[in-house]
């Protein structure tokens, strides 16, 4: 059973940056080891900022971009970037790495491929060991390289998940909070990790999880769909899913056709609405405490490390409450 939880968030761009410390105060005080944020440069306010503010206000939990790219900044810029963020935390910095599905899009690029990715980890690997290095045609050091940061790389496909498994320090599983859709996925990072001669414990396997616990159900979807929107329109180009999901085919095709990028996880957005509840209550987990405990329970049941929720917009504090002193303490006693 896990027994550790991270928060992911994003710094809407009506949430004053003042209190982001406070908000990550208040995480670490509730017992969560990491803290995630989203890397979104249009639709949020600058991660970095936000990890810098959060790493000042804390003194425990881990601090890390979830997740960010190789393209809307330089490896080294983010290399550099990542280093501070090390030093100001005292050693708490990971580095999320992903393809770049909304950032990209939303500046009308397309996402980086595997071999890109793969490509790009291997030179934060050479950037952080502080050595020179041949990088970009040229030879290149990063002089605030202190120490190898952990690399985590946000995986739902098939390659990315191998890959993973093959050569990073984490896994930042996106898909599904469905058991067998985790299981399709584990058993991929567990290819990669055979594949590259490493064992269970060199990598870190995190689940993201948008959840929202309310006795209303309706209000419970509604607050969810957003998210569930998204993981849609990514899902469109996957050329392999696990065979129960094939029946939602058509709406990931009319949710990659009408996303707005910029409107990406919120609440308001109009997207939100394309989606099917079916696929919403499959993809996310929404209901009651009790129903949301024991969708939780199969989930944590497998082999994860941890689990990270999706802190929603609309009464953050009030929703990390409950997940903290209502939720993970059913998790624990259930367990």
């Amino acid at each position: 059973m896990v027994t550790r939880f991270g928060i992911s968030r994003g710094v809407s761009p009506r949430e004053p940056l003042a209190t982001v410390g406070e908000l990550a105060r208040e995480v670490e005080a509730l017992g969560f080891d990491a803290l995630w944020f989203i890397d979104h440069q249009l639709g949020m306010k600058d991660v970095y900022t936000a990890m810098n503010l959060s790493a000042l206000a804390t003194e425990r939990i881990e601090i890390g971009a979830g997740v960010t790219n190789l393209a809307t900044r330089h490896p080294t810029v983010t290399a550099n970037a990542t280093a501070a963020l090390d030093e100001v935390s005292g050693g708490r910095a990971l580095l999320g790495l992903g393809a770049g599905w909304v950032a990209l899009h939303s500046i009308g690029l397309e996402p980086a491929r595997l071999g890109e990715i793969r490509r790009g980890i291997e030179e934060f690997r050479q950037l952080f060991s502080g050595e020179e290095a041949e990088l970009y045609g040229t030879r290149v050091r990063l002089a605030t390289a202190t120490r190898q940061i952990p690399v985590y790389l946000a995986v739902s496909q098939p390659g990315m998940l191998r890959l993973s498994g093959e050569i990073c320090d984490g896994a930042v599983v996106m898909g599904a909070a469905d058991p067998d859709f985790c299981r399709w996925q584990l058993d991929f990072i567990h290819e990669g990790l055979e594949r590259g001669g490493r064992r269970r414990e060199d990598i870190t396997i995190d689940l993201f999880v948008t959840m929202s616990v309310d006795d209303d159900e309706d209000q419970a979807v509604n607050d969810v769909r957003a998210w569930a929107t998204s993981q849609a329109a990514t899902f469109q180009v996957w050329k392999r899913i696990p065979p129960g999901w094939e029946r939602f085919r058509p709406e990931f095709r009319r949710a990659e056709r009408s996303y707005e990028y910029t409107d990406h996880l919120s609440l308001r957005a109009e997207h939100k609405q394309i989606v099917s509840r079916e696929f919403v209550q499959s993809v996310a987990i929404a209901g009651d405490r009790r129903s949301c405990i024991e969708r939780l329970r199969e989930v944590a049941a497998l082999d994860f490390d941890r689990i990270t929720f999706a802190l929603l917009s609309g009464g953050r504090r009030r929703r990390l409450e409950e997940l903290a002193t209502q939720v993970l303490p059913g998790l624990r006693a259930d367990g």
